[in-house]
């Protein structure tokens, strides 16, 4: 595996190949992202994976400076896992003056669930994102659906500055008790992790609701708030939602959609000092 820090290394190197697959990550990596970079590893003529935390994605109060970095067992991950180039740019090499220039994804799916409790984290998102393709220029890349909205973002990004870029999505990996794995589980302490499978579980118990016939989902909703609540989380959503637009059925759809591969339930709530997000396609 060769190591690039800077663009113009980069480039160079990735010339000789005519179709990159590419895995953009932030580090930390676990079995998610490994699976995402054996998932890409036969789509293109050399895989990249990037390693760069994003401050653009950050909002003050959040993790940027204490986001785990664990630069040699990463290294070492992803070249058991078949990786053939890391780009680990430092923020001066991706950044070398302010970035004024931003992609803004519209508001109607960028404002709403991670957006609207994280303002501009999809401006950050999108826009890093944008500057990597630039760098590496890959025909295909892969991202994780446990960032179900992030994933949407990107697609729609990519679909409509005409971008040569395939974006696949990758399921997500869980635990052997359901936690979808996340660098932030690292966070949590032995009894919060005991007690954040319950996030999955509580997506799961919506998801029954749904394929047994609800169809109110305010109180659907609610209930699955409540319950959350009651065991000492602090959630910020928990939602069901049209797959193809994240916007909100119509009591009309709910019924047809959940029998139709038409809804996901997506959630996102606070463990002690951890947040963490999910979500569960109903089937």
């Amino acid at each position: 595996m060769k190591i690039f820090k800077t663009i113009a290394e980069l480039r160079t190197h990735l010339s000789q190949f005519t179709s990159p697959a590419f895995v953009p990550t932030m580090g930390n990596l676990h079995a998610g992202h490994l699976a995402l970079v054996r998932q890409a590893k036969p789509l293109g003529d050399v895989l990249v994976t990037s390693i760069f935390v994003n401050r653009l994605q950050f909002l003050p109060h959040e993790d940027f400076d204490t986001y785990p970095r664990t630069w040699d067992a990463d290294c070492k991950a992803l070249q058991d896992a078949g990786c053939d180039v890391l780009f680990a740019p430092s923020e001066k090499e991706l950044y070398p003056e302010p970035q004024t220039f931003k992609v803004h994804p519209p508001a109607e799916i960028s404002d709403i669930l991670e957006g609207q409790f994280r303002p501009g984290f999809f401006v950050g998102v999108s826009t890093v994102v944008m500057k990597l393709f630039a760098c590496v220029q890959p025909r295909v890349a892969v991202f994780g659906q446990k960032d179900y909205q992030q994933l949407m973002v990107l697609r729609r990004m990519v679909q409509q500055f005409a971008l040569p870029i395939e974006v696949l999505g990758g399921i997500t990996l869980r635990a052997a008790d359901g936690l979808a794995l996340s660098s932030r589980n690292n966070y949590l302490t032995p009894d919060e992790r005991r007690e954040a499978v319950h996030l999955s579980k509580t997506l799961q118990g919506m998801a029954q609701e749904l394929r047994s016939g609800a169809t109110d989902l305010a109180a659907l909703q609610q209930h699955a708030m409540a319950t959350l609540t009651q065991r000492g989380w602090q959630p910020d959503y928990l939602v069901v939602r049209r797959r193809t637009d994240l916007q909100v059925p119509a009591l009309h759809e709910v019924t047809a959609l959940a029998h139709s591969k038409g809804l996901v339930a997506l959630g996102a709530a606070r463990l002690g000092s951890t947040r963490l997000i999910d979500n569960l396609e109903v089937e």
